[in-house]
């Protein structure tokens, strides 16, 4: 985005032209956009001090690209404002989530990812906006971003006016929770920017760093990922550590836990669009079945989903675990053993620890015979 190619604009046609971006947000299927600044101000520090205590673990992409994160005009020369954008994804269809969590046999998978990947859908609606921009305002310029570049997209939303960052470090809207997509369009064009949310509606409520599974949570707005479940299961690529595992019950991918207890999301509304909707019965889908997969059929049935992000070995890992925290079973034993010579050291070394687990269960000489 040259940085010579600012559009100069009367201040009522900037401010009509606002008006037509949030209307062509809506007519795109967001839910809410606003208008920010590129000063991050104190999320800047904030994210420097996470950095330097270690908390990102492995994330390294957030440490690799220097200041880009917190500086939108250092990533993308001649921005001046970003349009920030969500989009509701929760799937009224899907299995209740805390009965899927209750039930031990059964594999919990995030309910951002029970549907088709979110960033294609999002980003083809993004790109449709910005050319919707460039047809208005001539030589004007913009980029777009869906977990795709360094971009501290929360800071920018609760910039935009679009929610506050709770204790959990989610974005909340007060009328409709935190189950929604973050996207940013980066533009030269010097849109009047909305009001960011002055102050954090959390109050005394500490359910979100009270029932956190493995108190990932160090304290209030801060997340030490490397306790994380989604962190676990997604992001790590090697073991899960030993303490963590029996933390981890029967969520094979992601964690939704923070966010089921926040009571801001009695006001979540379900979403509209019907990619966001359950696949393969992953909603509900049984552990043994999950594990007996082949790595074509891993690969088949994840096709166009995050959960390919995990790969089939991480796939298997995270099954392994739940289903060491299971309640033992022959079919459970026999699932366990079927992958006992596994290629992956990682998925035998998980496998082994599950089959330990498994008998010291209490209940385990009463159903094995």
């Amino acid at each position: 985005m040259p940085s010579n190619a600012t559009p100069s604009l009367s201040p009522t046609a900037i401010a009509q032209l606002k008006d037509q971006v949030k209307q062509w947000a809506k007519e795109l299927g967001f839910q809410d956009c606003g208008i920010a600044s590129t000063d991050l101000g104190q999320h800047k520090s904030h994210l420097a001090n996470w950095l330097d205590a270690g908390y990102h673990g492995e994330l390294e992409y957030m440490s690799r690209h220097g200041t880009k994160r917190s500086n939108p005009a250092e990533l993308v020369p001649g921005t001046v404002r970003v349009i920030s954008l969500r989009m509701d994804y929760w799937p009224e269809s899907a299995a209740a989530a805390e009965q899927i969590l209750g039930a031990d046999q059964k594999a919990y998978v995030s309910r951002y990812t029970l549907g088709r990947d979110y960033h294609k859908l999002i980003r083809k609606r993004l790109a449709k906006l910005g050319q919707k921009l460039t047809e208005a305002v001539a030589n004007s310029n913009y980029r777009v971003f869906v977990d795709s570049a360094p971009v501290l997209e929360r800071g920018l939303a609760e910039l935009a006016g679009l929610g506050w960052i709770g204790k959990n470090t989610m974005l909340i809207h007060p009328q409709a929770g935190s189950y929604f997509f973050l996207a940013e369009l980066f533009t030269d064009i010097p849109l009047p920017v909305d009001q960011p949310f002055s102050s954090k509606h959390c109050g005394s409520c500490r359910r979100c760093l009270d029932l956190c599974p493995t108190q990932a949570f160090v304290g209030p707005h801060l997340l030490d990922a490397r306790r994380c479940i989604s962190y676990l299961t997604i992001e790590l690529k090697g073991s899960i550590p030993e303490e963590l595992r029996p933390l981890i019950g029967n969520r094979v991918f992601g964690c939704d836990d923070c966010q089921l207890v926040c009571p801001w999301n009695k006001f979540t509304r379900p979403t509209t669009e019907q990619d966001f909707s359950p696949r393969h019965q992953l909603d509900r889908q049984e552990m043994i079945a999950l594990f007996a997969w082949t790595e074509e059929e891993f690969l088949q049935r994840t096709e166009g989903s995050a959960i390919r992000r995990t790969g089939y070995a991480g796939w298997l890992r995270n099954l392994a675990v739940a289903l060491g925290n299971a309640t033992p079973s022959e079919a459970v034993i026999r699932a366990l053993q079927s992958r006992a010579d596994h290629p992956s050291v990682i998925v035998r070394e998980h496998v082994t620890w599950a089959l330990v687990q498994l008998k010291r269960h209490p209940l385990y000489r009463d159903r094995i015979v």
